[in-house]
């Protein structure tokens, strides 16, 4: 495996949308694995394509508290949401693609996602909570959205002069 260097803004890639995978072979699950161990060291608990520069449908994340190394790492290829709850929450949300920057989101709490696992199946999932919420964070990066875009354009470009400021 390998850690793979993270985008950060204003790279130009993560505003792209990305395209789909036409089928899950072995490249592609070395990236997701790849993709995994990048994420735990960065550390994070999501990661997509775009965000080291690929633009394809691919996203891993692991929600789990790594309590005594029990993880529980999800990789899907072309990940689609099916369905989305009318009940919403906010949490504060991060990225590893603006580093140190927080800011409350607001997103459906639950959801059903539809994705092609790393042995090629297609899987349905549902899903709530912090699970929900980062599989929506990361499907949002293959359509070259970041968590600051669901932000009022006054916190937005506040965060990116902020982002400026320090250099990124």
């Amino acid at each position: 495996m390998a850690l793979l260097p993270i985008l950060t803004v204003p790279d130009a890639r993560l505003k792209k949308k990305c395209a789909p995978i036409a089928n899950v072979d072995g490249r592609v699950v070395k990236l997701m694995d790849d993709m995994l161990e990048t994420m735990y060291k960065a550390p994070g608990i999501g990661l997509a394509a775009p965000q080291i520069g690929l633009l394809e449908r691919i996203i891993v994340v692991d929600v789990s508290e790594h309590k005594e190394g029990a993880k529980e790492p999800i990789a899907m290829a072309n990940p689609e949401l099916l369905w989305l709850s009318d009940e919403t929450c906010v949490h504060n949300e991060g990225c590893l693609s603006i580093p140190e920057i927080y800011a409350d989101v607001v997103r459906p709490k639950q959801i059903r996602v539809r994705y092609v696992d790393r042995d090629g199946s297609v899987q349905e999932r549902d899903c709530d909570d912090l699970l929900a919420r980062c599989i929506q964070h990361e499907v949002d990066h293959l359509n070259g959205v970041l968590f600051i875009d669901h932000l009022s354009s006054l916190k937005r470009n506040m965060i990116m002069r902020k982002v400026s400021k320090a250099g990124r």
